[in-house]
């Protein structure tokens, strides 16, 4: 029996979803290629950046995820050229052919055509970036203890996050806690009470794609937990000393950026037509146009509802999408018609700080204590797959209890620029 060969790239949610369904067919041969060796529990990032867990927490090796599945193949390495006129794609120097190809290499984030600010404010995708805000922000605190000038101390314990998202609001509303709380009685010459953390998003609410009622809980908890909220301004001219907010110079050594994402740089040598963000097109099989056998998933896909509305790149959205090529390829093999997508949506959360988050599904909409716990447990569910899972679960609830933090630790930068270039540092 000749295997299908199904090469899928990209070990995020929907890459892992793929070959988890794929895999249970004994006639494919699956060829998973990611850069990273291991699969990234996103949700959870700021958890990291906040100093609350450690990145083994939520990253586990993808040869651990599928070391029982004999037709599973992993291959370390970044995909670099695609052919697919000619089903082939380009890693390790060598060209690979395929039968089937999964295209979903997830998304970065977009700094508006001013990419030389990534350097002042780092985003939030991946281990590097979380550790690396982890570095700044607990730096900021040594800093300003030991800053004898008061308008450099101010500076030094400004925090501005820029993007009113899911990940802004939890990341302002994380640090402005952490000084709160965890951190009050660590400091002794730095007055942690004067810290000034600002959520910068140029649309008219924070969270825009939850209820108003919702947006405006959010934009009451974060005021209460002492962030200052900016809408309708947006954020420009950023560099190590502040950035501006509007019309108002606002000096700040801290500056994280949460505001949009573009897809994957692979994007763009795909075949056909993008949306707007740069996404491509695919049809209700979640194939593109003119080639059948070539799926784009996730943060890479312009894909839409059956109101016509384009997904959002969220986790449940690709992690649908992978388990359902199983149903396409196996059509095809047995000469049936392609089945269509259908999102399922559950609705969305988002977390504000201790005992504070908001939930809207199923035109259900609620916050508080119970929207926390239930982002809780929805988070536990999705870690099902993640060996430590208690573990992290036990982290929480400590942390819950005695506002500490478990991974208060300063490391080297991670990286820098020079002439525009990024270069890692070792």
């Amino acid at each position: 029996m000749v295997k299908k060969k199904i090469v899928v790239v990209g070990g995020g949610f929907g890459g892992v979803s793929a070959v988890d369904a794929l895999s249970a067919n004994p006639e494919f041969e699956i060829h998973l290629v990611d850069r990273r060796n291991f699969h990234l529990f996103q949700p959870l990032l700021y958890q990291i950046a906040m100093a609350g867990l450690s990145p083994s927490d939520i990253a586990i090796p993808l040869r651990t995820l599928f070391r029982k599945k004999r037709n599973v193949h992993i291959t370390l390495a970044e995909v670099d050229q695609l052919d697919i006129a000619n089903n082939k794609i380009h890693y390790d120097k060598n060209w690979v052919e395929f039968d089937y190809l999964v295209l979903c290499c997830g998304a970065k984030h977009a700094y508006f055509g001013n990419e030389k600010w990534e350097e002042f404010a780092p985003g939030l995708k991946n281990l590097e970036q979380a550790i690396e805000i982890r570095r700044r922000i607990l730096m900021a605190f040594e800093l300003a203890e030991k800053e004898t000038d008061p308008i450099i101390r101010s500076k030094e314990l400004t925090f501005v996050v820029v993007g009113g998202g899911p990940t802004g609001v939890e990341l302002a509303g994380a640090i402005a806690e952490m000084a709160k709380h965890t951190l009050a009685n660590d400091y002794h010459n730095a007055d942690l009470a004067k810290i000034k953390v600002m959520l910068v998003e140029a649309g008219p609410c924070i969270l825009a794609a939850f209820p108003q009622s919702l947006s405006l809980t959010a934009q009451k908890n974060l005021k209460e937990l002492g962030v200052e909220v900016i809408i309708n301004t947006r954020a420009s001219d950023l560099s190590k000393d502040g950035l501006q907010i509007g019309d108002q110079y606002v000096p700040a050594k801290t500056i994280i950026w949460a505001a949009g994402v573009l897809p994957s740089s692979l994007t763009m040598q795909i075949p056909g037509e993008k949306d707007r963000l740069g996404r491509a097109l695919v049809l209700p099989d979640l194939s593109l146009p003119e080639f059948k056998n070539v799926f784009v998933i996730g943060d890479q896909a312009a894909c839409k509802s059956k109101s016509g509305e384009f997904l959002p790149g969220i986790a449940p959205v690709a992690m649908q999408q992978g388990a359902f090529l199983k149903d396409v390829i196996v059509s095809d093999m047995l000469g049936r018609a392609r089945p269509t997508f259908e999102y399922v949506d559950k609705g969305i959360m988002a977390t504000i700080g201790r005992s504070k988050a908001v939930v809207s599904t199923k035109g259900f909409n609620f916050s508080g204590l119970p929207a926390w716990l239930a982002w809780v447990f929805i988070h536990l569910i999705y870690l099902m797959k993640f060996k430590n899972r208690l573990f992290v679960f036990l982290q929480w609830a400590w942390s819950y209890f005695t506002f500490g933090r478990g991974a208060r630790l300063i490391t080297h930068k991670t990286w820098r620029f020079y002439d525009g270039e990024k270069i890692k540092l070792e």
